[in-house]
């Protein structure tokens, strides 16, 4: 039976390198699950894999889209599995990486089918929220959907702002729509998550931005500050280099924010994936335990 090797694990972990060497001993290729580096224009930030990784191993959902442009987790579901249906035709295997924990949950369990936001009402909510903050978007949600605002994380804007998008494009409660059915695939799921001490992560994580800022990462923040309103740019690393770039802080309280925000981040993904059972957890210097793994799978 096909099988979809999905390899998750926190930001700056190795996940790149890592699913190259599989891909490779696996004569395979990799789906990109990690939201951000889908966006053409921000490369280094986001630590895309490069052209040349790209050359050595083919890769999917990297650069193909514009900051502009409109895309989530449901829509990656589809894309995906139409995709899936046709690479499954030349490979029995094929690697999908990534730390977009939505995205991933998409493509393994599937997603609510919940209905497009209307453009007027996205700019309208947008603004709403600028303006007012997050404490009036979340009164204005418990009026509109109190069943959803009763559980939903109110400390996170996107799933508030989200959920008041659907509500008012759609006349009916976010909640409505929410089933949380688990779809059933035509192929097998191997799950793999990496893993690193704590300490060793962040110095990772550590050397990684400073390495992203001798490659020219501020440069490509002034490219698109004017876009800097966009969803795609409202992720770490992009939102403190426009306080920067606004004279809020000096850059190396920019650079030390990135650090320690991004740390926060990592904590946020692993709390999400210890969450899934079926995940088997492996250094990432542990090669040949996971080819073992994937092999031997049942």
């Amino acid at each position: 039976m096909n099988t979809l090797v999905v390899i998750v694990g926190p930001t700056g972990v190795g996940k790149t390198a890592l699913c190259m060497d599989v891909a490779e001993r696996l004569n395979t290729v990799i789906i990109n699950a990690d939201s951000r580096q889908m966006f053409n224009e921000i490369p280094i930030g986001t630590a895309a894999p490069t052209e040349e990784e790209r050359r050595r191993i083919k890769h999917y959902f990297v650069g193909n889209l514009n900051i502009g442009d409109y895309y989530n987790a449901s829509m990656f579901e589809n894309d995906v599995i139409k995709l899936l249906g046709n690479l499954f035709k030349e490979n029995e295997k094929v690697i999908m990486s990534g730390g977009s924990m939505m995205y991933v949950d998409a493509v393994c369990n599937g997603i609510d089918d919940i209905p497009s936001v209307k453009e007027d009402v996205r700019r309208e909510v947008q603004d709403y929220y600028e303006q007012n903050g997050l404490e009036a978007a979340c009164q204005m949600l418990k009026s509109l959907d109190p069943d959803y605002y009763d559980i939903v994380d109110r400390k996170n804007h996107k799933r508030v702002i989200h959920a008041i998008e659907i509500c008012l494009s759609t006349g009916k409660m976010y909640s409505s729509f929410r089933t949380n059915a688990r779809k059933k695939r035509p192929f097998k799921l191997v799950k793999i998550g990496l893993a690193r001490e704590r300490e060793e992560l962040y110095r990772r994580i550590d050397v990684r931005v400073d390495r992203m800022m001798d490659d020219g990462m501020l440069e490509e923040v002034r490219k698109v500050y004017p876009y800097r309103n966009t969803n795609s740019l409202n992720t770490v690393g992009y939102k403190e280099l426009f306080d920067y770039l606004d004279g809020k802080y000096s850059l190396d309280e920019a650079i030390f924010k990135i650090k320690c925000n991004t740390h926060k981040y990592c904590r946020k993904q692993l709390t999400w994936f210890k969450r899934d059972k079926d995940i088997r957890w492996f250094s990432p210097d542990n090669v040949e335990e996971i080819i073992n793994y994937i092999s031997n799978f049942d």
